[in-house]
Parts: structure tokens; C-alpha cells; sequence
């Protein structure tokens, strides 16, 4: 249950497959839920979803302050902005080219850069300092590097894990659809425990080698490897090169971004004059 009258922000993070939402009062994550990314729901459909969440915890709109939102589902964000407009009344901040992040990037293209790889690389430098690698675990793999000053250097994007399961299951016409769970030993004893020994183990040894090969290309000293997203916990207890899981390292992005570009109370004063 959340006190009156404070002043909150709501960030979201619009993945391929969920979208996950966090509620902020300060540096504080008070509230979160994640949600199944749908690109037939209405802006009603998402404003009725967005308030039932609220009210489940106590929240009043009135005490949501701003809209933060990094997507990297393009055909969603009409719908998904236009149900902020319409049930919190306010214009969100989308992450996009104009937004101060703190991060020099480095990429050959930097408009082809995710708004969550952007978020990611804010987060991990702003909370473990650089050098830091990003390991982020979802639909699709993604790592990324930062060097000690600051710079995104680029990184890897490989099929996520998912993906591998779903190929398999769609391309070969014997292998069944399965889920994902880590069995005991590599060596497995019908199909669907090999299937799952090669997905798992399989992508961990890909992101320790991965790894590997970005800090010595890196040439810096002692990097630290930071994992994130929605299959991180299941990775990241077999790896061998990740020191740290943190699963709302994208929602702590938004929270500092929000906090490098919101307008300063002294404009807000002058403005209402």
C-alpha cells in the first residue's frame, strides 16, 4: 500500500515477448508486474490493465508524476501512448534519439541501437561503474560492453533461448515442444531431457565464450559481467563468467534517465508564472 500524495514515476519496458512496468517513488521500486507484449490490445485495453495494477496496490494516478517507457516494439507504441494520454493524463518520455543517457556510443549507427541495450548500458554504469559487460537473457541474447569511460562499444545479439526451443520444435518433426527447465546432468536420458541440456547448457557455455572473447578484445581490467532479463536466473546460476544478476536492471535504466532529463523545479516555476 502506497502513502498519499507522493510524487512517483512509472517506467516501462516494451520487450518482444512481456512488457514490464515499475512504479518509483525516489529511488525506490515500490510496485512492478510484467505483462504478455500484445500488439492487437487496444490503448483501452492497456489504460483498464494499467489501472487494475494500480489499484491493486494502492496506487493513485494522480500520484504518478511521469511516463517513462523504452520499446523495442515499434507497431505497439500507438497504442501504448495513446492510453497514457488518455488514462494518466500525461505524454511519456520515450527513449529515443534527444534523451540524455550519460553513455558515448560508440556504434557504427547509433539510431540502429535498442532503447533496451541503451537503458541496459546506462544502468550498469551508472550502478557497478565500468568496465561492465550487460548479459541480457531474453527473446533474444543480447551483451553488450561498456569500457571504464563510459563508451557503449557495441556487442553480441544471438538467438535467445526461446527462440532455439521453438525452432526445433517447428523445423524438426520429431522433437516435441518442451519447457524450459534445467535438468540434472548434461548427459540426458530421453529426448526431452537432451533437448533441454543442449538449450540450456548449451546457451550457457555460448555466453561464457562469448564473454571471454569481448574482455580480452575490451583490454581492460577486472570487467564485471552484469546479467539481466527474463531468463537471467536460470543462466546465470550454470555460468561461469557472470558476477551479478540483476533482474530490473532495465527498470533502474529508466529511473536514472528519467532522473538526467526531467525538467528542474525552477522551470517548472517560471513556467507556471
Amino acid at each position: 500500500m502506497c502513502k498519499e500524495g507522493l510524487d512517483m514515476i512509472l517506467v516501462m519496458d516494451v520487450g518482444n515477448t512481456n512488457i514490464v512496468l515499475g512504479v518509483y517513488d525516489n529511488d525506490k521500486l515500490v510496485s512492478s508486474w510484467r505483462m504478455g507484449t500484445d500488439r492487437t490490445k487496444s490503448s483501452d485495453e492497456y489504460g483498464m490493465l494499467f489501472l487494475s495494477f494500480f489499484n491493486h496496490e494502492g496506487i493513485k494516478i494522480q500520484d504518478i508524476e511521469a511516463v517513462v517507457i523504452a520499446s523495442v516494439v515499434p507497431p505497439i507504441m500507438y497504442s501504448l501512448e495513446h492510453s497514457i494520454k488518455k488514462y494518466l493524463k500525461m505524454e511519456p518520455m520515450v527513449i529515443g534519439p534527444g534523451i540524455k543517457t550519460g553513455i558515448n556510443i560508440k556504434y557504427e549507427s547509433p539510431k540502429q541501437l535498442g532503447a533496451d541495450r541503451i537503458v541496459n548500458a546506462v544502468a550498469a554504469y551508472e550502478l557497478y561503474g565500468g568496465p561492465v559487460i550487460v548479459v541480457d537473457l531474453g527473446t533474444a541474447t543480447k551483451i553488450c560492453a561498456i569500457s571504464s569511460k563510459g563508451e557503449y562499444l557495441g556487442g553480441v545479439i544471438c538467438p535467445g533461448i526461446k527462440i532455439s526451443a521453438d525452432a526445433l520444435f517447428q523445423k524438426a518433426a520429431k522433437l516435441p515442444k518442451i519447457d524450459l527447465i534445467k535438468p540434472e546432468t548434461v548427459i540426458g536420458r530421453n529426448t526431452v531431457t537432451n533437448m533441454q541440456s543442449g538449450l540450456i547448457y548449451g546457451h550457457v557455455g555460448q555466453v561464457d565464450y562469448l564473454v571471454r572473447r569481448i574482455k580480452n578484445e575490451m583490454h581492460e581490467d577486472k570487467v564485471k559481467v552484469v546479467a539481466t532479463g527474463g531468463l537471467a536466473r536460470i543462466i546465470a546460476s550454470e555460468s561461469e563468467t557472470i558476477d551479478e544478476l540483476n533482474s530490473k536492471l532495465t527498470l533502474e535504466g529508466l529511473r536514472i534517465i528519467y532522473e538526467k532529463n526531467k525538467p528542474s523545479k525552477e522551470v517548472d516555476e517560471n513556467a507556471e508564472r
